[in-house]
């Protein structure tokens, strides 16, 4: 019978790590290994700032190769958008599997990494693009107009804009009810914003109105909203 060592990946915020995350992978790789030698677990925290800077994950490929076991993880999501955190486990020369997706080849995994990697510079190249766009009209002309006809004479909001209001509104319209129920139940359990959003994320699977992954900082301001309407 094989043997496992897992590695889990959990990020923080001002209040401490997300349990709901840690505790999710955990379940899962129980779940996947059903009964076989889980040898030793590593808990890798991060947060934006460290993100490849990773001793646990160094620590639990010593151990594979030492104990000759294979590395679980949780989430193949979370390892294929991350080229670094690949060449990590293919330079550590030790067998792994991701629990969601336990067929998925090393050569498969290398390559939906390179491609996240890919679009993400697509991505960062679109924006510098335009924004330097909108900077040569404004040095030019003095100002710009958008799509929508808008005039803009300075980069940012104009004043007086409330983002985190318009925001809020604009993501209220298109969000269904369950989940902002979630979003109240959570915050009413004395959950993180950091930590709803993990919730969201990676328990229930939901995603924004425009298909991205839940922020912190977007809960609040909808939670925020919500409960100033309810006031009125």
């Amino acid at each position: 019978m094989p043997e496992y060592v897992a590695y889990y990946r959990v990020s923080t915020d001002r209040q401490g790590e997300s349990r709901l995350g840690l505790d999710a992978q955990r379940q899962a790789v129980a779940q996947f290994i059903a009964g076989a030698p889980l040898v030793a677990e590593y808990q890798e925290v991060e947060s934006g700032k460290n993100h490849r800077n990773r001793p646990k994950l160094a620590e639990a490929l010593d151990q594979c190769r030492r104990r000759r076991a294979i590395l679980v993880i949780a989430k193949l999501d979370r390892l294929a958008r991350d080229v670094h955190f690949i060449s990590g486990l293919m330079k550590g020369g030790v067998d792994f599997v991701a629990v969601d997706n336990p067929h998925a080849s090393k050569v498969i995994i290398h390559m939906m990494a390179a491609w996240a990697e890919h679009e993400r510079e697509m991505i960062s190249a679109r924006t510098k693009a335009a924004l330097a766009q909108v900077k040569r009209e404004l040095a030019e002309k003095g100002q710009r107009v958008s799509t929508r006809g808008r005039i803009y004479t300075r980069l940012g909001n104009p004043p007086g804009y409330d983002t985190s209001r318009a925001t809020a509104k604009r993501a209220a319209l298109k969000i269904p009810d369950y989940v902002i129920d979630i979003m109240r139940q959570q915050r009413s359990q004395g959950r993180t914003y950091r930590a709803i959003a993990d919730y969201l994320n990676d328990e229930v699977g939901a995603r924004t109105p425009r298909g991205h992954r839940w922020h912190n900082e977007t809960i609040r301001d909808i939670l925020n909203r919500s409960q100033k309407d309810q006031a009125q």
